[in-house]
């Protein structure tokens, strides 16, 4: 039971300050979950990343489930999904009965515009970490850089790039046999 708290607490706390969704999440939960709590391995966490990409939902949800699930089974699962929605519940409805009374203020639109950036930032140091670990080799350098391409000149769903990426990784690595 203990463990279960601990997990909802830290999903909650992940929840509750993070702007910016699942990618935002993400060196936050490398930090929480591989690195101190070692609930995953760094490998695991994008597997669960790139799994949530690709199924219905949102990609912070769905990466707290797989976490959960893997820790304690389906209570887990159920305790880290309720912790890290519970905040964004409770700043959602506040923020909902408020937010056309201070949108008008310069501070508040500051403020937006000022998150934007940091979590712009958040992203790219997500991406360049998981660049660090996963593009590692002539095969994932040229799966990367056909991702790449794709998703800035084409409108090809993200799925189905990440459906392609995983077919060509087998093709590619049956091809250095």
């Amino acid at each position: 039971m203990k463990e279960l708290l601990d997990m909802f607490l830290m999903f909650a706390r992940i929840g509750g300050f993070t702007f910016g969704g699942g990618y935002a999440m993400l060196p936050i939960l490398q930090k929480e979950v591989v690195e101190q709590k070692h609930w995953a391995t760094e490998e695991e966490l994008m597997d669960y990343y790139a799994i949530g990409q690709c199924t219905p939902g949102i990609i912070a949800i769905n990466t707290a489930t797989f976490i959960g699930y893997k820790i304690k089974g389906l209570p887990g699962a159920i305790v880290a999904t309720l912790g890290v929605i519970a905040p964004s519940l409770v700043i959602i409805t506040i923020i909902a009965a408020f937010i056309s009374n201070f949108m008008e203020l310069d501070f508040i639109a500051s403020a937006f515009n000022g998150i934007r950036a940091c979590v712009c930032v958040l992203i790219l140091d997500a991406v360049i970490k998981l660049a660090k670990k996963s593009v590692i080799d002539r095969a994932t350098t040229a799966i990367f850089i056909a991702v790449v391409a794709v998703s800035l000149f084409t409108d090809i769903s993200p799925v189905l790039i990440v459906i392609a990426a995983g077919a060509l990784g087998i093709i590619l690595k049956k091809g250095e046999k």
